[in-house]
């Protein structure tokens, strides 16, 4: 039997370590594509890929926010549900300190560190997503109930 190779980004060890199902997708990475050009490549409809966003409360606090690639996150909306003055992106120097992974690759699997995770609630209805895989270029395509399991993120209303 030939062993399936996998690329070696933390984040599909990190998935294979916990036993999750999911299957990795290639495409051609475009530099500020983005959800929309992963989507164009394979042929899928945008909200079904998932951006992860590394964000920071006024403190500096650090956490991750799963967002369809085709909607924004409202900053005051996200604000309000944390109980915090304000939420904003992090630079991509730091969102690469806390989570390892360089921007337009970032994962919300095998973070360097702990982070709390926040999804908007509709990914999690849907029938199958496609996730970055902690490299350009690469997703993980799973049913949302992987993503449960294995990250337990706290479902948020806060797209627009």
């Amino acid at each position: 039997m030939v062993k399936e190779r996998f690329p070696t980004t933390q984040a599909v060890r990190s998935l294979k370590e916990q036993g999750a199902d999911f299957t990795l997708r290639y495409y051609r990475f475009e530099e500020k594509g983005g959800t929309e050009a992963a989507a164009r490549e394979l042929g899928l409809d945008e909200n079904l890929v998932v951006k992860t966003l590394v964000m920071e409360d006024e403190l500096g606090n650090p956490f991750l926010v799963l967002m369809h690639g085709d909607r924004q996150v409202s900053a005051k909306a996200l604000a309000r549900v944390l109980g915090v003055k304000s939420v904003r992106p992090c630079d991509p120097p730091m969102a690469h300190k806390h989570t390892g992974y360089f921007v337009g690759g970032t994962s919300p699997f095998g973070t360097r560190k702990p982070l709390r995770v926040f999804v908007e609630q509709t990914i999690l209805g849907l029938p199958k997503i496609y996730i970055n895989a902690g490299k350009k270029g690469l997703l993980a395509e799973m049913s949302p109930g992987v993503l449960e399991e294995v990250l337990n993120p706290i479902p948020v209303r806060v797209a627009t």
